[in-house]
């Protein structure tokens, strides 16, 4: 796949022209630096995961080699980069740049520490979901460099053949001889997370969209299709087929397909290495579907957030865009942590592995998670909602009581 240059030229041009006439000041953790000369030299920081440092000095040291504007990489505590970016952004303490997730954006742009990004045309260049994550409030405000989503992993000598349907793969573990053909985390308080992908194919998303992204007035959890689901997952629970169990959290339905109980597992990208080394035969399939409609799991995208504080926005959107943004950092970063690449080009290299394929089949169809604010009134109560429901609950009146509880908490 070839990349367009257009917006990625538009931004060199532009910094090319700015650091020429204006030197680019920068801010107080990067800032202007003496030459020896008597001519200053700007730096940009930039925070990073402490585990992607070494993926991202190639880029770095290339940035410098080509601008004169160094790149100083710190590397961070992932638990800690959100907080402390919302603490010393307003201080002028903050970095030029900071990695993080799509899901932080809502709190980020309501604290205002974030910049909008100008992408050009290259914004076409990504996974559709990936700016669909990027995108707040109508505005592109990360440059994203992967793609997460859950799919299901299935042991592919216990049972060959992809189902196509969800009741499908539970007879297809029957046939083989399973007790609980598919295991999917839950725990006491439900993980909601996962079982997503089933309420969307109910045709039941948390919140409508517009043109802007989420809208947090359209609040589509408690419509037919919600009432629905309920009721199937409490067809599914403790009173029904079993499928679904609190009892069952990750580290229980991890052992359950590494031990061959279970065919089906219902997990992301990040425990498919102990399947391998499990000597699983292990196939990535799509979320089998209850309804016929697609079952879209939620996507989670990491990328780059600019600081609305840096004095070198022009130069640290070059950065982003045009280093960061290129197949050559993004399958760096791949590398690093095997996560499918943001960038379609770079997804298209990695998907020469058959399990980054099937995710990026699967991620297809997903959905970005939700960053606005008030899905925090959602994730309050969404989980032990499902919970209740698996366990026994009436689950009309139980959906109905989750649905008043998030607009209540919405207000």
């Amino acid at each position: 796949m070839m990349v367009k240059q257009t917006g990625r030229t538009i931004a060199v041009i532009a910094v090319a022209s700015t650091l020429a006439l204006a030197g680019c000041a920068a801010g107080d953790d990067g800032g202007e630096q003496s030459t020896g000369d008597g001519e200053t030299s700007t730096t940009l920081t930039v925070w990073v995961d402490a585990e992607r440092v070494d993926a991202l000095q190639g880029a770095a040291d290339a940035y410098e080699d080509r601008t004169g504007v160094a790149v100083d990489l710190v590397g961070k505590d992932t638990a800690d980069i959100k907080d402390d970016f919302i603490q010393q952004v307003p201080t002028g303490e903050g970095p030029d740049v900071a990695m993080g997730a799509h899901d932080w954006l809502g709190e980020l742009s309501t604290n205002g520490v974030v910049a909008p990004l100008e992408l050009g045309d290259s914004d076409s260049e990504y996974l559709d979901v990936a700016i669909q994550a990027a995108t707040y409030d109508s505005n592109v405000y990360m440059l994203p460099y992967a793609v997460e989503n859950i799919a299901v992993l299935r042991n592919a000598e216990l049972v060959p053949d992809r189902p196509e349907s969800f009741d499908e793969m539970i007879q297809q573990g029957q046939d083989a001889g399973l007790d609980a053909p598919f295991v999917v985390e839950q725990g006491a308080e439900g993980n909601p997370y996962h079982l997503y992908p089933f309420q969307t194919a109910f045709g039941a998303p948390v919140f409508g969209t517009d043109d802007a992204g989420y809208d947090s007035t359209d609040l589509q959890i408690g419509n037919a299709g919600g009432e629905e689901f309920a009721a199937w997952l409490g067809e599914q629970g403790k009173g029904g087929t079993g499928v679904f169990n609190t009892d069952i959290d990750g580290d229980i339905a991890k052992q359950a397909f590494l031990d061959g109980t279970a065919a089906f597992w219902l997990t992301g990208p990040w425990n498919v290495g102990a399947a391998v080394d499990a000597g699983i035969d292990v196939a990535i399939d799509p979320v089998p579907s209850p309804t016929g409609e697609v079952a879209s799991p939620f996507a989670g995208v990491k990328g780059f957030f600019l600081s609305s504080e840096s004095e070198n926005k022009v130069a640290a959107t070059d950065f982003l865009v045009n280093h960061l943004g290129a197949e050559e950092a993004q399958l760096s970063l791949f590398e690093a942590g095997n996560v499918l690449p943001a960038l379609s080009a770079a997804a298209e290299t990695a998907s020469s592995d058959d399990i980054i394929a099937g995710f990026a089949e699967v991620g297809a169809d997903s959905v970005a998670m939700p960053a606005i604010p008030e899905m925090g009134a959602v994730w309050e109560y969404w989980g032990v909602a499902e919970a209740e429901i698996i366990n026994g609950e009436d689950p009309a009146a139980r959906w109905q009581k989750l649905t008043s509880d998030v607009e209540d908490a919405i207000g």
